[in-house]
């Protein structure tokens, strides 16, 4: 049983390594009126030095542009036994590998 601690760990370590990043340049049009922060994918101004948390994936501003990076990892990212399937919880940005057949228990790949 010390092996699911160990699991569980390991997945959280594949979930934060593995995780989508991308960083959008800070554009300056206009010399005379340079931005004060970043603006993210739905049009909001974020000040610099912001930062936030939106359909998990998390992002932070600075006077170089905008850094996000996804929480949750890809499906195809993580090895998924036939026996188990990767359940997403997009409330607390978690994911965790149950069994198919009675998912309250966790599924530990062998």
């Amino acid at each position: 049983m010390a092996s699911l601690p160990v699991f569980v760990c390991l997945l959280a370590l594949v979930v934060q390594c593995h995780s989508d990043c991308f960083f959008k340049e800070l554009v300056i049009k206009d010399l005379k009126n340079p931005p004060t922060g970043c603006v993210d994918e739905d049009g909001q101004q974020h000040a610099f030095g912001a930062d936030w948390t939106r359909d998990c994936i998390s992002c932070s501003c600075s006077t170089n542009g905008m850094s996000c990076c996804n929480q949750l990892p890809g499906v195809a990212e993580v090895y998924i036994p036939e026996e188990c399937e990767l359940v997403v919880n997009k409330q607390a940005c978690t994911a965790k590998l149950v069994l198919k057949s009675d998912k309250t228990k966790h599924c530990i790949p062998t």
